[in-house]
């Protein structure tokens, strides 16, 4: 990443010593209030400050408190995505549990590595399936097959994971309205194409709708606008969901990763050739008012993304096998670096104009 400007560094502790003076003032004054309204002893300085570091510990260092398992035995999941990435190996780690698995491949009737090395686990609780989530036809065709080969299909279809997600980048002008269409096609209209398609189901066994999103779908990012958009309707088709089904007993989990290179949505090669063909494909007054140089500092931007991400997969694994098995799943999961933890809190809770000194 390139370094950050003197006048970012100036406001990032301006804003640090801003929450120091509030904290170290404004917290004890508040703590005392409170206090008074409860006829207990007012607080010192020193307990304030341990109370909030106790609080902030609590909030994200503890261990996830234990809310109880559901029974594994008899259960089915589908996930979508499951060539390689986040989608293969959860497919392992369910099966592992004692779920039997529907894994949708993309690349399953073309002879895909994914699909064939799942297939080759010999297991009858591991049922390799066709799926492009694009597909009305084909997302039909796994809803019937699932339904078929349920264990009892009165029980229904405990989860669905909608994982199959496509990534890009590119700045606005740069962006066709098709590469809009085609990533929202992926990753939103997937989601709801399929989650619509087992829902049924999935009221029946009172189950689990999980669906992963980003990091992006909280918070903007230059360059990412595809992305982020298609993510922040997923967060919307999620929260209406979860609303709904609240009636019927089936739980809605978001899953928001952040930067994990291991699953290769994006990688160094596949920003090389989005980028040449952003350049080739843009309009000419684009190109001559942006110029060439920045372009090529927004694809090193790119490029620096691609080689700082998680190579570890187990955060996000754990977190959605927590959304599938726990009596009590959280509605949303943000697996990801401290530092985008810290950015994703602030961007969200602080107002805009000060979060965009701080990142743009």
């Amino acid at each position: 990443m390139a370094p950050p400007s003197a006048f970012r560094v100036s406001v990032l502790v301006s804003f640090s010593f801003f929450l120091t003076v509030l904290l170290g003032f404004g917290l004890p004054a508040l703590l005392n209030a409170a206090m008074r309204l409860l006829g207990l002893p007012e607080t010192s300085v020193t307990e304030c400050i341990v109370v909030s570091y106790l609080l902030f510990v609590m909030y994200v260092a503890a261990p996830r408190i234990p809310r109880g398992l559901m029974e594994v035995k008899g259960k089915a999941v589908l996930i979508t995505g499951c060539d390689r990435g986040f989608g293969h190996a959860l497919v392992l780690r369910l099966h592992q549990l004692g779920f039997t698995v529907f894994a949708g491949c993309l690349h399953k009737d073309d002879g895909g590595a994914g699909a064939k090395e799942l297939a080759a686990c010999h297991s009858e609780r591991i049922k390799v399936l066709q799926l492009d989530v694009c597909s009305d036809e084909q997302v039909h065709r796994a809803a019937c097959f699932i339904r078929d080969h349920l264990e009892d299909a009165q029980k229904g279809l405990w989860a669905v994971v909608n994982n199959a997600g496509v990534s890009t980048f590119g700045e606005v002008e740069f962006t066709s309205m098709d590469v809009y269409k085609q990533v929202s096609e992926v990753n939103l209209w997937g989601t709801i194409r399929v989650t619509k398609a087992v829902l049924p189901l999935i009221r029946r066994a009172k189950g689990r709708v999980v669906n992963l999103a980003s990091m992006y779908a909280r918070m903007g990012n230059a360059m990412r606008s595809p992305y982020c958009v298609s993510k922040y309707g997923v967060e919307a088709f999620s929260d209406c969901l979860r609303y709904e089904m609240k009636a019927w007993g089936v739980k809605v989990s978001v899953v928001e990763p952040g930067n994990f290179i291991a699953t290769g949505i994006l990688t160094r090669d596949v920003v090389a050739n989005t980028a040449d063909k952003l350049w080739a494909e843009a309009p000419a007054g684009v190109k001559e008012d942006y110029g060439k140089a920045h372009f090529e500092q927004q694809v090193a931007l790119m490029r620096s993304y691609c080689n700082s991400g998680q190579k570890d997969m187990s955060p996000v694994l754990e977190d959605i096998v927590d959304a599938v098995t726990s009596k009590c799943p959280y509605t949303r999961y943000s697996p990801m670096e401290p530092h985008w933890w810290m950015r994703l809190q602030l961007m969200t809770h602080l107002p805009a104009a000060l979060s965009d000194l701080l990142y743009f």
